[in-house]
């Protein structure tokens, strides 16, 4: 089995990837949150000690804009891993399905206008839905959905 790989047969994930993963999930914790704040508390409490200077203030401000900004590269690829692996369980779904039109399979490539406009159409088969306009049954038929 490879390195850094869950179950027997899959492909090892890089090293970042792993890292950026334990990363979210840590930083979504609530005891995340608490030594944060814990951390704030306790430099707030030391300034009489340092006489509010420059260096204590350098200090939480640097320190804050380093995590921050190592955090947002480490967060957007845990989640544009995430985001693309909904895309790929959502378009099984699709695919599978005979309910559904497989032109769906890639809108994220649509420009906006093009989302906007199927959009509204499922907004308007939404609302005959609840002004019982367009009973689920019919609206279900064959290929559904707006357009179909």
């Amino acid at each position: 089995m490879a390195s850094g790989s869950t179950q027997p047969g899959r492909p090892s994930r890089s090293f970042f990837t792993r890292f950026a993963q334990w990363v979210a999930v840590q930083a979504g914790k609530p005891t995340t949150f608490a030594g944060a704040a814990a951390i704030i508390v306790l430099w707030a409490i030391s300034g009489p000690f340092f006489g509010f200077g420059d260096t204590w203030q350098l200090v939480i401000n640097t320190s804050t804009t380093i995590i921050t900004f190592l955090m947002v590269f480490v967060i957007q690829n845990s989640q544009n891993r995430d985001t693309a692996a909904l895309h790929i369980k959502l378009d099984e779904l699709i695919a599978k399905n005979d309910l559904t039109r497989n032109v769906l399979l890639d809108l994220e490539e649509l420009d906006d206008g093009a989302l906007e406009e199927i959009r509204g159409e499922y907004e308007a088969l939404a609302q005959a839905e609840r002004d019982g306009k367009a009973p689920v049954a019919a609206s279900r038929k064959g290929k559904a959905g707006p357009g179909a």
